[in-house]
C-alpha cells in the first residue's frame, strides 16, 4: 500500500515514514502543500496523511483542490490544531479522519488501514479467499491453516490482489502500489514475484491468472 505523507516537520516526517515502512507501507514524503498538490495530480496513492500548517498551500487548500477534482483518495488530517473548529472544517472539506498531535503510532496505523479498507469496500482487517487468509494487522498469511512465509514484496502483491479478487490488475498498477519515489520495479520483477507467490500458495484454493495485455487476476478455484 502506497501512502503520501505531507508534513513540513522533517524530524517528525522521517520518524513517521520510517515506522510506516516498517509496517509494510510504501511512503512518499513531501514538505509543502504545493508539492503535495502536484503529486496528487500525477501519482496514485492508497491514502493521504495531511498536515494543515504547510508552506505554499495549507492543508485545507490541498484538500479542497483534491476534492474539487473529484478525488476520492482517503485523507487523514494529522495536525497540532486541537480545536473543534479545525476538525469540523477539515471534515466538511472532505477529510475522512482527523488525528491531533501528539499521537499514538499504533492508532494512526490502525486508522490508516481502516480508511483504506473502507475505500475498497472491505469491512474487516482479515481477508479470505479460497483456503487462504491474510491478516492485514498482524501481516500474517495462512493457507489451509498453515502459516506461509512471504517476503515483503510477495505479501504486498498478495494483499493488493486479495483486496480486488476477480479484477485484472496491470503490472504497472502493482508496481506503483509497492514502490516509493526513487524505487523501480520492472515488469519482469513483478513476474518473478508472482511466480514465487504462486508456488508458496499451492494448495490454498487460489489461482493467479495471467491475462495477456491486462495483467493478473486472483480467483478462488476448486481443488487447487
Amino acid at each position: 500500500m502506497r501512502l503520501l505523507l505531507v508534513e513540513d516537520d522533517a524530524l517528525l516526517a522521517e520518524g513517521l515514514a520510517g515506522a510506516l515502512r516498517q509496517s509494510g507501507f510504501a511512503v512518499d514524503w513531501l514538505g509543502s502543500g504545493s508539492q503535495a498538490d502536484t503529486a496528487l495530480l500525477t501519482q496514485s496513492y492508497d491514502a493521504l496523511i495531511l498536515d494543515l500548517n504547510l508552506p505554499g498551500l495549507d492543508g485545507f487548500e490541498v484538500l479542497r483542490r483534491l476534492r474539487g477534482r473529484g478525488g476520492k483518495l482517503p485523507v487523514l488530517i494529522l495536525s497540532a490544531r486541537e480545536g473543534a473548529g479545525a476538525r469540523v472544517a477539515g471534515l466538511n472539506l472532505g477529510a475522512d479522519d482527523y488525528l491531533t498531535k501528539p499521537f499514538d503510532l499504533p492508532e494512526l496505523e490502525a486508522r490508516i488501514r481502516a480508511l483504506i479498507r473502507r475505500s475498497q469496500g472491505l469491512a474487516a482487517a482479515r481477508l479470505a479467499l479460497g483456503r487462504v487468509t491474510l491478516d492485514t494487522v498482524a501481516r500474517r498469511v495462512e493457507a489451509g491453516g498453515a502459516a506461509v512465509d512471504l517476503t515483503a514484496r510477495e505479501y504486498g502483491l498478495l494483499e493488493i490482489l486479495m483486496q480486488r479478487p476477480g479484477q485484472a490488475l496491470s503490472k504497472q498498477h502493482l508496481a506503483e502500489r509497492l514502490c516509493e519515489w526513487g524505487e523501480e520495479m520492472s515488469g519482469t520483477a513483478v513476474e518473478v514475484h508472482i511466480s514465487r507467490l504462486r508456488r508458496k500458495l499451492e494448495g490454498g484454493g487460489l489461482a493467479i491468472r495471467s491475462l495477456r495485455g491486462f495483467g493478473y487476476l486472483l480467483e478462488a478455484v476448486d481443488g487447487a
